[in-house]
């Protein structure tokens, strides 16, 4: 039997959780949690509809509990949730390793912070520190600046600086890193085979470049790390949390964990378990959301660390600890409060490390630094002198669609064809899928017979890790080999005569590419 629960120990359980919600205002269950203490919100794009919304919805939020840290998942590109149903206006981090330049890194980051600040969001689960070593990683890929841990390194840095100047918490994920990944942690444990010194020049470089940067949180991954510890995943280790990352990388932020409700921990630890288990190894917020963002889970899971700590599972120090870390990013957020000005942008009044006003754009005035970086990390490979852009004509557009990963809101827009039917009016396009083309004459049928005489363009992402993508684009390739190949994700593999790799599917990636394709870029 559990002993006492006292009010002294519910609130700092409570003020350790990050529970998600659903609906665009907040339900009276969560009015009441945040009245008792609760130390955190996330939002998800179910909680999002524009701006304004979103600022009534952080102010009544804070009208419960004035300190109540305000969490989104909005890492621009291919994961966002600000701009979940119309795709991100920024590239996402692939796209800006692509083109490499800090400043420009600094800048996009720095305005996402302006904009996430001026709807009350404080703390932002990015950037993505992972150096994404294997390209047929199935949930970073195009999420990382790049697979060399230096460029990964500078970038994660840069970001940090760029978001925290506009008073905004950056919390830099999946540490260790999940790069080297071919299972997907919202599914079950990656394993991470590198040795110790492996590890130290490659998947903890851009860890150790966001903590010399100050960066407030980190986030753990779900995965095993047998070279450091055999048994538990990072969330639950000790000797990667505290050892490691505290003790050897020297953090002394939040640490967040990823989302506990992921298949990783609780197929194996239940959701109660791997929460009291991620708290005893030196997490400080507990990421709660998915499906699962109810009453009857905040208070569960609450209810199970206060029960930790009286039965001694769980040293009521170390909560006191992690509810400390969480205030402390409190008070960093009060230092720093970002409020709109006449035009709705948010402007930093302290705490901000990163200066200076240039966009990094280099394209002239009147041009949103998101579409500036994206058409910069456009690269173009044209090969034989009778292969040509811009395109004749109002083309043919197939857009490859795979399975997508969790991360990955299903319903963001992303493709090339619609912001290509604006420039080139005319424009037809079609979306298939891996089962559209079980009938051997399909390809046929959507791809090559409405483009006789028409241009073709052809839209992938990550064609390298589905066979059937490739499949497809070879068959097509070998009947009209003028076609256009444009790959939206990882370039890891070229094909066609005519390829352009936008490193990114975001809305600013698409309208990149319609340019280049146009004759407008």
């Amino acid at each position: 039997m559990p002993g006492q629960r006292s009010d002294h120990l519910l609130r700092l359980a409570d003020a350790v959780l990050q529970p998600g919600f659903v609906g665009t205002t907040p339900p009276t269950w969560l009015r009441r949690r945040l009245a008792a203490g609760l130390g955190g919100v996330v939002l998800f794009s179910r909680n999002i509809v524009e701006p304004a919304q979103v600022a009534a919805l952080t102010a009544a939020l804070r009208a419960e509990n004035p300190d109540v840290i305000v969490a989104v998942d909005e890492e621009a590109g291919d994961v966002t949730r600000l701009e979940s149903r119309t795709g991100s206006t920024r590239p996402g981090n692939l796209a800006l390793g692509a083109v490499d330049d800090v400043r420009l890194t600094e800048a996009v980051a720095r305005e996402l912070g302006q904009e996430l600040a001026a709807t009350g969001i404080t703390l932002n689960y990015a950037p993505d520190a992972d150096v994404n070593s294997n390209a047929d990683n199935p949930v970073i890929g195009a999420r990382a600046f790049g697979s060399e841990p230096d460029l990964v390194a500078r970038h994660t840095a840069a970001w940090v600086r760029g978001l925290q100047s506009a008073g905004v918490a950056a919390c830099a994920k999946h540490f260790p890193g999940h790069g080297n990944t071919t299972v997907d942690s919202h599914y079950a444990a990656p394993v991470i085979g590198a040795t110790r010194d492996e590890l130290f020049s490659c998947e903890l470089v851009p860890f150790r470049a966001a903590v010399a940067a100050g960066v407030q949180a980190i986030m753990s991954a779900h995965l095993l790390v047998p070279a450091i510890d055999p048994d538990a995943p990072a969330t639950l280790s000790r000797r990667l949390l505290t050892d490691l990352l505290r003790g050897e990388l020297g953090f002394e932020g939040l640490i967040v964990t990823d989302g506990i409700e992921m298949g990783a921990v609780r197929l194996a630890y239940g959701l109660t378990g791997a929460t009291v288990r991620a708290l005893a190894a030196g997490a400080d917020a507990i990421c709660v959301g998915g499906e699962m963002a109810d009453e009857e889970t905040a208070i569960a899971l609450r209810d199970a660390i206060v029960d930790a700590v009286t039965s001694g599972a769980l040293p009521e120090q170390r909560l006191v600890d992690a509810a400390d870390r969480v205030r402390r990013v409190a008070g960093w957020i009060r230092a720093g409060q970002v409020r709109p000005d006449s035009n709705g942008n948010g402007t930093a009044t302290g705490n901000g490390n990163g200066t200076g006003t240039d966009n990094g754009n280099g394209n002239g005035r009147g041009v949103s630094v998101g579409l500036a970086a994206a058409r910069r990390a456009v690269r173009v490979t044209v090969d034989g002198a009778d292969h040509r852009l811009p395109l004749a004509g109002p083309p043919h557009v197939v857009e490859f669609a795979p399975v997508g990963n969790l991360a990955i809101g299903p319903d963001t827009p992303w493709g090339v064809a619609e912001p290509l039917g604006s420039l080139l009016p005319g424009t037809t396009v079609v979306r298939v899928t891996a089962g559209d083309l079980a009938d051997p004459g399909s390809l046929r049928r959507v791809a090559l017979d409405p483009a006789v005489g028409r241009p073709l363009v052809l839209v992938v992402r990550d064609a390298h890790r589905h066979d059937w993508m490739a499949r497809a684009l070879r068959t097509l390739l070998a009947a009209r080999p003028d076609a256009v190949v444009v790959e939206m994700g990882v370039p890891a593999v070229r094909s066609g005569q005519v390829y352009l790799a936008t490193y990114g599917a975001s809305r600013a990636n698409g309208m990149a590419a319609a340019e280049v394709l146009a004759g407008r870029g």
